[in-house]
């Protein structure tokens, strides 16, 4: 036999029933509210938003006859207007159109105005690298190897392009503007190793009047000097450590020049041999 007696509060006493679903303690039901549970009022028919409030006067000009009855026709406006247009189509790689200026392609390490790197081996840039593309051990600048202004500079730096998502986060969080990315987009090779660039193919090549680092930096300057863009080129101190140093330096007053001192690291001349042999074979 079923139990019939009522439930009891803590004090004994029979509980008071609970109220219905949408209807409250001690009140009236709600609109639109069942006995037994709660439910959403439903729009009225015909209703597929929320209708305007009382007052509310619409921008938009309603259309009325001929510009009602094309306007199912006016949304291919775009695709009729392309139909009689001639066709443009790129002839790559026969013919290179340059790429927009803030296109995204291969990074490049800068150099400062006197030929010394930008990169001073903080991470910032692996840190920030969220394929985890980029490797970077720093070293401790000497007298006898200044390669940066400052204590610190890139011993070895590494992106590895079969990883790079070429999202930009690394320029973004480089102190010192050292990494940048150029326009270059030919960056395929047929193996996996070629893909992995270092330091001496990402460096940017010396430009006239430059000196090729190691060197000291500017008599009389600190590395905030450098930051701050108040160096603008070698000095007769500097040229001399390098003749003192190096003397058959071909960046030096006299020497071979800049176009004898900027040879490519192996990847980045592997992959421009690379390049210009697709290109030969694509040209027409």
């Amino acid at each position: 036999m079923a139990d019939q007696r009522k439930p009891t509060g803590k004090s004994g006493k029979p509980a008071a029933p609970r109220p219905a679903g949408g209807t409250p303690a001690g009140g009236k039901p709600a609109p639109g509210a069942q006995p037994g549970r709660t439910v959403a009022p439903r729009p009225r028919g015909g209703e597929v938003a929320t209708p305007e409030t009382e007052g509310y006067t619409s921008l938009i000009e309603p259309r009325s006859g001929l510009s009602e009855v094309l306007a199912p026709v006016g949304g291919f406006g775009v695709t009729l207007s392309n139909m009689f247009r001639p066709t443009v189509t790129e002839q790559y790689p026969s013919e290179k159109v340059p790429a927009k200026p803030r296109y995204h392609g291969r990074h490049q390490l800068n150099r400062y105005a006197d030929g010394l790197e930008k990169c001073i081996g903080c991470e910032l840039c692996a840190w920030a690298c969220p394929a985890d593309a980029i490797y970077v051990e720093g070293a401790d600048n000497t007298p006898d190897a200044q390669f940066s202004p400052g204590e610190r500079y890139g011993r070895v730096y590494q992106i590895n392009y079969l990883r790079c998502i070429f999202c930009g986060l690394c320029i973004e969080a480089c102190p010192t503007r050292a990494l940048t990315m150029t326009n270059e987009y030919e960056l395929a090779g047929p193996t996996r190793a070629g893909m992995i660039w270092e330091k001496q193919d990402l460096l940017a090549p010396l430009r006239q009047g430059m000196l090729s680092a190691p060197h000291p930096m500017v008599e009389g300057t600190s590395d905030t000097e450098y930051y701050q863009g108040k160096v603008t080129g070698p000095d007769d101190a500097q040229r001399a450590w390098v003749a003192e140093h190096r003397p058959d330096d071909p960046t030096l007053p006299g020497g071979a020049g800049v176009e004898a001192a900027n040879v490519p690291g192996p990847t980045a001349a592997a992959q421009a041999a690379l390049a210009a042999a697709a290109t030969k074979q694509g040209s027409r």
